[in-house]
């Protein structure tokens, strides 16, 4: 299965459930949902067949984001199940707890991040916690207030970590599910004016990469599994050699072995590859090829690591591309969706 959010107002289609062939990479569309504004970001509980979707409202007048859950149910289809308000004025990013008994949405605009309940039938409860993040980063125009991003939680469920773009921070707090909040436990630093956007765990669990929207850039981190503490290790470009044009980066994903890296650059509209060295987890560039479309804002390796989709935005399309099993490098297949304006790709088994 491949779910897919989007940009779309509410009386148009927003979310999108595929079916994909994992040895082809063929997508057929099996249903779609309208009545959301905005679904930008999912989560995805393949075990419970749930989807969640932020999407935009308005609650006595002012703006507010929500969470909308979906039920998978028979060939696909998705039966919306309820949806509540979570945080002012809108949200950018949801993650779901590693037991699916949370969602952690990200509020890029209000420079907050809220901690929502999900309940055992699947359905959304109440926001539980919030926390406000103060301060500003280098660049006066990008980073002159708060701006949570997204957020990782560790492998063991201990520790959320939430990127800050407005802040250069990965600000990192302790997550009580028992008592339903989340408490500031430490924060690391990116080089100034980096912006950092998304995460991504290496699967030894000891570091942590960054991709950074300002700078176009990623840094590793060694992360300490009993603290939660990060220390700043390295940063290289996201862009190749001489490129002068325009240009930010999205989304951040480690193969399922540990080997290789990707990113992706909006702008330069690519998707770039780095070796990861398996002392210690530092990046060598392997090479760019282009995202085969404008703006790729996500993108998602398959859970058996055969493929890799793009979500372009700018160019309403999903293109579809082999890995390498030996080398990692993707190769375009040819094989593409039309999506309006996609913003993110969720494959995973069902």
């Amino acid at each position: 299965m491949l779910f897919v959010g989007s940009y779309a107002e509410a009386g148009d289609p927003g979310v999108y459930a595929y079916e994909m062939d994992t040895a082809s990479g063929e997508i057929r569309l099996l249903d779609q949902a309208s009545g959301l504004k905005n679904p930008t970001f999912l989560g995805v509980d393949a075990e419970r067949r749930k989807v969640y979707a932020i999407s935009e409202t308005t609650k006595e007048g002012d703006r507010i984001g929500e969470i909308v859950a979906f039920d998978v149910v028979d060939a696909g289809k998705l039966h919306e199940l309820n949806r509540e308000v979570t945080i002012r004025p809108s949200s950018s990013h949801i993650q779901l707890d590693r037991s699916g008994r949370y969602a952690v949405v990200s509020g890029y605009h209000g420079g907050n991040v809220g901690l929502v309940e999900i309940q055992a039938d699947g359905t959304v409860g109440r926001l539980v916690d919030e926390r406000q993040h103060e301060g500003q980063g280098a660049d006066p125009v990008r980073q002159d207030r708060p701006h949570p991003h997204s957020v990782a939680f560790s492998p063991d469920n201990r520790f959320a970590l939430v990127a800050d773009l407005g802040l250069d921070r990965i600000v990192v707090y302790t997550f009580e599910p028992e008592a339903g909040r989340l408490v500031f436990r430490s924060e690391a630093a990116t080089p100034p004016g980096a912006g950092p956007r998304h995460l991504a765990f290496h699967p030894n669990g000891k570091w942590v990469y960054s991709i950074n929207e300002v700078n176009s850039s990623l840094s590793l981190f060694y992360y300490d599994e009993a603290t939660g503490q990060l220390a700043l290790q390295d940063t290289v470009p996201t862009l190749p050699a001489g490129y002068a044009g325009d240009n930010t980066t999205a989304e951040v994903a480690i193969s399922a072995d540990g080997r290789y890296l990707y990113g992706s650059n909006r702008g330069h509209d690519s998707l770039v590859q780095y070796a990861i060295d398996p002392g210690s987890g530092r990046l060598t560039l392997v090479e760019h090829v282009s995202s085969e479309g404008g703006h790729p804002r996500h993108f998602a390796l398959t859970p058996d690591g055969k493929h890799l989709i793009a979500a372009n935005r700018d160019d309403n399309v999903l293109a579809v591309f082999a890995v390498a099993p030996d080398s990692g490098r993707l190769t375009f297949t040819g094989r593409t969706v039309s999506v309006s304006k996609p913003v993110c790709v969720k494959p995973v088994w069902f």
